[in-house]
């Protein structure tokens, strides 16, 4: 688990970069596309929750990426229109964008570690 001030430094980075190169949304899976459709949530929309993630949203992480060849992931939850959001996103690779793995309507409970400290 990371501390307060890890995830702090690590959305402030991500943030950085999302200004700086973007973000690549990693849409081949149904339920990325099913949530923005069900809940009516713009691509902007979307990045803009991202962006605006705060300690508090902290899941878990860093985690170790296997299958893209990118940056350690992070996990953070939302709650967007009365769901919860499931966010899975990495810093990807130098000099290139952001990749958010997930953005999806959670299939589990998510326990946040830092909320209330």
């Amino acid at each position: 688990m990371a501390k307060e001030h890890e995830v702090k430094q690590y959305l402030n980075e991500l943030r950085t970069k999302i200004d700086i190169f973007g973000i690549l949304f990693l849409d081949d899976r149904g339920k990325n596309q099913q949530t923005l459709a069900s809940l009516e949530i713009s691509p902007a929309q979307r990045e803009e929750i991202i962006k605006d993630l705060e300690p508090e949203d902290y899941v878990e992480g860093p985690l170790e990426e296997k299958m893209h060849g990118i940056l350690a992931m992070w996990v953070f939850g939302k709650t967007v229109r009365s769901h919860e959001i499931y966010i899975k996103v990495s810093m990807g690779t130098e000099n290139n964008k952001a990749v958010c793995i997930s953005f999806h309507v959670a299939e589990y409970p998510m326990s946040y570690p830092l909320k209330n400290q």
